[in-house]
């Protein structure tokens, strides 16, 4: 992220990490397995026989006094229909809460979903005990309730509680708005919009408010919100019982902003980081970003995208396993690198609360990681006399290297394939890479002889593109290796690929073209070879 931040320094406002969207889960410890509710009901209330009736009269108890809850505290309660976005529906009425800087539950939602419950059945053979039932886990639909709460600390946050055993419960949360409240606490001005902080007084306030985002806070607003919303239960049931609620992170997001003082350069910057990405980002490198040594026994996804989610902004994707980076500009203001994870065992991390921090830290050296190789990739420009220095031969000792020419196909074929997978920690052996030349461009070896490509190998090395792995003869790119290869390739399928398509396929229309610079140059470029062939036709 260093050389992020020197390459784009001087463009940049504000560049600040943190949490920004985690999902927990909720267990309650004391009732999650089926002989603690057999227990519960049986040692506990003294009902002899385990039914559903039993069960769901809990169910019914649960249900009316939520709402009484909504009735009495004169809180909105709907079902929500399908396709309907929840958090815009109820942002009026968290608006109106914020005006009168009140705190509290300002909405919910009733819903028919899936969750986890108990299925009662009757045993197959008679048992000693005629009162014994058989309890195990099953998923079936029934209601769950959505609370929408301000919350003092954690700002808005949102409680899914089920309605029946074992009560499951949801949470939603945001790390941006708790910073906000930090900040405002602490009375430091700053500027958000929806789910980013655009300018502030005090960076160094703004990292260290979201730093401060820890498993205890986080516990003890959980614990509250649960206690006053979730199902009720009597001081000897919790005494017998010892109920208390496990929380899990099911989802987590954590992402790295940089807000930069200029609308244009961030659609640029980002442009070019997808097309470079889709080159770059193979899946020996998305490895080397998450950490993790690419092995055939590595499970999960391994790929590079770029989507268009319902915000209408295109994002770049690069899977890994259950998580994925992801890359996208937002309101023209900012550009923003996220990492997402539904699975932490992926990262040999566990998913209880307590280890909060350890996924910080794990998620920040991967951020930078990332961030870091898109610098790398970015910091290449066209350099006229580089292309001059390779194109001429080079002297080592006793052997003469011919020059490299931007033109030669073979060249050009093998910096490709070098430049998708050639950079895996031991290097390409020379016959792996020219059963990868042969594959990737469908050639014979009779085209493409082994001997040819041992020769272009040698021409790269003596110019210093190309290293061996220590004795091993075996290859990989060199730093400068890397620039002049995305150099090579930008030139021909950025440059010569669409002129020759225009040459050979049909002219543009000069009179339906766009009002673009790019496109000009291209229509000024093509009148330029066109008088060159027409002189060349007339001599």
């Amino acid at each position: 992220m260093e050389l992020f931040i020197r390459l784009f320094g001087n463009l940049l406002v504000l560049v600040y990490h943190c949490f920004d969207r985690i999902v927990i889960h909720g267990y309650l410890s004391g009732l999650s397995r089926p002989e603690q509710v057999v227990h519960f009901v049986r040692q506990v209330h003294g009902i002899p026989v385990v039914s559903k009736e039993v069960l769901s009269q809990r169910t019914h108890d649960y249900q009316t006094w939520v709402e009484a809850f909504a009735r009495n505290h004169q809180i909105p309660m709907e079902w929500a229909e399908k396709g309907l976005r929840k958090e815009d529906y109820v942002l009026p009425a968290l608006r109106r809460l914020e005006k009168q800087n009140a705190y509290g539950v300002y909405f919910i939602f009733k819903s028919m979903e899936q969750g986890r419950t108990f299925r009662i059945s009757m045993p197959k053979f008679p048992t000693k005990d005629p009162n014994h039932r058989i309890l195990a886990h099953q998923r079936s639909r029934f209601t769950h309730y959505y609370f929408y709460i301000r919350d003092e600390v954690l700002g808005p946050i949102i409680v899914r509680v089920a309605s029946f055993f074992p009560f499951h419960a949801t949470y939603w949360l945001n790390g941006h708005s708790f910073i906000e409240q930090e900040l405002k606490r602490r009375r430091i001005h700053f500027q958000k919009n929806d789910n980013a902080f655009l300018a502030v007084d005090d960076a160094a306030e703004l990292q260290a408010a979201a730093d401060r985002l820890s498993p205890h806070i986080i516990r003890k607003q959980l614990n509250y919100w649960t206690l006053i919303l979730g199902p009720k239960f009597s001081k000897r049931e919790r005494g017998q019982m010892n109920l208390s609620r496990f929380y899990a992170i099911a989802q987590i997001e954590y992402c790295r902003n940089f807000v930069f003082k200029r609308h244009f350069p961030i659609h640029k910057l980002f442009e070019r980081s997808c097309e470079i990405g889709l080159w770059r980002l193979t899946a020996n490198r998305i490895s080397e970003i998450f950490g993790v040594r690419l092995s055939k026994r590595l499970r999960g996804k391994l790929a590079t995208v770029i989507d268009q989610i319902e915000y209408g902004h295109h994002v770049f994707r690069a899977y890994w396993k259950n998580a994925f980076l992801k890359q996208y500009e937002k309101f023209s203001r900012f550009l923003r690198n996220e990492l997402c994870s539904n699975n932490l065992r992926d990262f040999g991390l566990k998913k209880g609360l307590d280890h909060l921090d350890a996924v910080r830290k794990r998620f920040q050296v991967i951020t930078d990681r990332f961030a870091g190789c898109q610098a790398q990739w970015l910091n290449v420009h066209v350099d006229f006399p580089l292309l001059q220095r390779l194109a001429l031969p080079v002297t080592a000792g006793s052997v003469c290297y011919p020059g490299i020419k931007i033109h030669e196909t073979r060249i050009i074929r093998l910096l490709e394939v070098l430049l998708h997978g050639g950079n895996s920690v031991g290097g390409w052996t020379a016959k792996q890479i020219h059963q990868a030349v042969l594959t990737t461009f469908q050639l014979s070896p009779n085209t493409y002889g082994l001997n040819q490509l041992r020769y272009d190998l040698r021409k790269l090395k003596g110019h210093g593109l190309l290293q061996r792995d220590g004795s091993r003869y075996a290859y990989r790119l060199t730093t400068k290796g890397v620039h002049v290869a995305l150099l090579f390739l930008f030139f021909h399928k950025r440059l010569c690929g669409p002129l020759a398509n225009s040459r050979f396929h049909h002219r543009p229309n000069p009179a339906q073209r766009p009002n673009s610079k790019l496109e000009a140059a291209y229509h000024k470029a093509d009148n330029a070879i066109q008088s060159i062939v027409d002189l060349l036709a007339a001599a």
